[in-house]
């Protein structure tokens, strides 16, 4: 197992606000059209368990919620590819209104494999994390 690990981000609510629009992926819907989304990502669908997109020159990837443990922690794994990759958001109030996030992805890579993407991989954690961040301070503000 591979592991890559966001920066700490930092989101301007508190840890419940925060964990309830994480929750709930649909809450996400806005990140499509976020500044600094991944170009790559095509025909992203969500609904509350769940995301689907496409990638180009892989194909349709999915991620689904396996556990929530409630303004602390949201852990996801995928579907549709065959390849294991367990994803975790991490939340922690250190002050009021101030609540990091850490994303973590722990993939299974066979070796060519992650020849080509560990790059990518260990760039785009902290993209996505960045755009999940902002979308998550501007929503719960507002």
């Amino acid at each position: 197992m591979t592991t890559y690990e966001s920066d700490i981000k930092t989101i301007s609510s508190n840890e419940e606000v925060v964990f309830n629009l994480l929750s709930d992926l649909t809450n996400l819907e806005k990140l499509k059209s976020a500044e600094g989304a991944p170009a790559e990502l095509k025909d992203v669908r969500f609904d509350k368990d769940s995301c689907h997109f496409t990638v180009n020159g892989l194909g349709e990837v999915g991620f689904r919620i396996i556990e929530r443990e409630p303004n602390k922690t949201i852990k996801l794994e995928t579907e549709n590819i065959p390849i294991s990759i367990n994803a975790w958001i991490q939340l922690k109030e250190v002050a009021e209104n101030d609540t990091r996030m850490k994303l973590t992805l722990k993939a299974d890579l066979p070796a060519m494999v992650k020849m080509m993407v560990d790059k990518k991989l260990k760039e785009g954690i902290n993209m996505v994390a960045d755009v999940i961040a902002k979308a998550a301070s501007n929503t719960a503000n507002g």
